[in-house]
């Protein structure tokens, strides 16, 4: 275990985070790479580690659903984020939420005082020579950087683009519109506030959503949204209903003050563990901000609005992982690099970190001259490997973690029953893979 040559780590985002923490937890030293303060790209704020910049939402925290079944397997297997999620929790109904600030200062704090790691505030242009490096550049991956991998794939990137969804004071919110209640939840309580509209409310917005400015694309740039976190504004164009049935839907809640559903309906979740602040669930939006300020206003309970943060859509950069990663997360012509988060194909905070434990572990294991491992078909780390490995390379798109990837079940089970077999059946293996990761659990 001497003298161990240290891996370089690209990023330090969710997924270089978690990578580098599982280097140095298997006693590999370290050097992980940040280029903020000294460039900041068109998302991020601050300087901390682990910045969430979409959202502070890790989504569904009930294993019986594919995302909260990964968190688990993430929080078994010793995950840094995770972790330091549980810690920072905020109240977000079945949802694992989190204070911003307190999550990514924790983060910081971690990786910053471990005596492995070494955290180097330096922008990476090109991919170091010597040693094994872990690339978790993020989907905001720099041109020069971009350019350099692109060079040793031989081959372009795929792209679409990310949402992020304005967020408002809790004070400029009229309490006297909004009710507070979780779908299908009780009368009075829950962890949602809710802004109700009736039919000629929706329809206005609606009508105003469609005609308002949209920030230009870029002459490289071309409108390949992720349909898992649409513009606000792209599902209004697929029909007048459509947000009736998407991120505004009523259904599950009942206004207090008239003691019915409403037409429609927007949800804010609490964004800070004071509540001081909350994000419009689903409002991801390219519109410009000023149309955002004038549009927002008029959803009932908004009207005197302060917005902390508006919406933006940023690139999104990924690798047609079916055709240039093993399932050990290396290159296939480059065995001496792995990739990690979003970079590597899949979607989300959580498998972006996922991605990042399973790159980290495997970076250690080759630097301590140990077999690589790849996570059973059957856990939730094991089905997202699988898919970006094994999919159709022509239109490959990143995937969030859903049952959809897994192994069919031996039988057929009622609905409500089939989440709860998956993750009985996924930590089962998962328990005997962190077997082989740690021999002494």
């Amino acid at each position: 275990m001497d003298c161990l040559a240290p891996v370089s780590v690209i990023g330090g985002g969710l997924a270089g985070s978690e990578a580098a923490w599982q280097l140095a937890r298997h006693g590999v030293p370290v050097r992980l790479f940040e280029m903020k303060p000294l460039k900041f790209s068109p998302a991020h704020k601050n300087e901390q580690l682990a910045e969430l910049v979409c959202s502070n939402s890790f989504r569904s925290a009930d294993i019986s659903s594919a995302v909260g079944l990964l968190k688990e397997e993430m929080r078994l297997a010793g995950s840094l984020v995770m972790g330091q999620a549980l810690e920072s929790q905020v109240p977000a109904g079945k949802a694992l939420a989190v204070d911003r600030g307190k999550f990514s200062h924790g983060i910081t704090e971690k990786i910053q005082s471990h005596p492995l790691i070494q955290v180097i505030r330096s922008e990476v242009t090109e991919i170091p020579a010597e040693g094994i490096k872990v690339i978790a550049s993020g989907p905001l991956t720099s041109k020069p950087l971009s350019d350099a991998l692109r060079s040793i794939i031989g081959m372009d990137y795929l792209h679409f683009y990310d949402a992020i969804a304005p967020i408002v004071l809790a004070e400029s919110i009229d309490f006297s519109v909004v009710f507070r209640q979780s779908r299908y939840g009780a009368e009075v309580g829950g962890d949602y506030l809710n802004c109700p509209m009736d039919r000629s409310q929706y329809e206005a917005f609606v009508s105003e959503l469609l005609k308002a400015e949209m920030v230009p694309l870029h002459s490289f740039e071309k409108a390949a949204y992720f349909e898992g976190c649409l513009p606000i504004e792209i599902m209004a164009q697929r029909g007048p209903q459509t947000l009736r049935f998407g991120p505004m839907k009523p259904v599950g809640l009942v206004d207090p003050s008239t003691g019915k559903e409403p037409y429609a309906v927007v949800q804010l979740r609490q964004e800070d563990r004071k509540g001081s602040m909350y994000n419009l669930v689903g409002f991801q939006t390219k519109l410009k901000w000023n149309e955002q300020e004038r549009i927002f206003r008029m959803i009932p309970g908004l009207e005197r609005a302060e917005f902390v943060r508006l919406g933006s859509v940023h690139r999104n950069t990924f690798v047609s992982a079916p055709e240039v990663l093993r399932p050990t997360l290396q290159l296939k012509v480059r065995p001496d690099i792995f990739l990690a988060g979003q970079i590597s194909g899949v979607e989300g905070y959580v498998e972006s970190t996922a991605m990042g434990w399973l790159a980290g572990t495997n970076a250690a294991r080759m630097v301590l001259n140990q077999s690589f491992l790849v996570p059973p078909w059957f856990t939730a780390h094991g089905a997202l490997i699988h898919h970006i490995t094994t999919a159709r390379s022509r239109g490959f798109q990143p995937m969030n973690v859903n049952f959809g990837l897994f192994p069919r079940l031996e039988i057929r089970l009622p609905k409500r029953e089939r989440g709860k077999a998956y993750s009985k059946r996924a930590l089962s293996a998962w328990d005997g893979f962190l077997r082989q990761v740690f021999p002494t659990r």
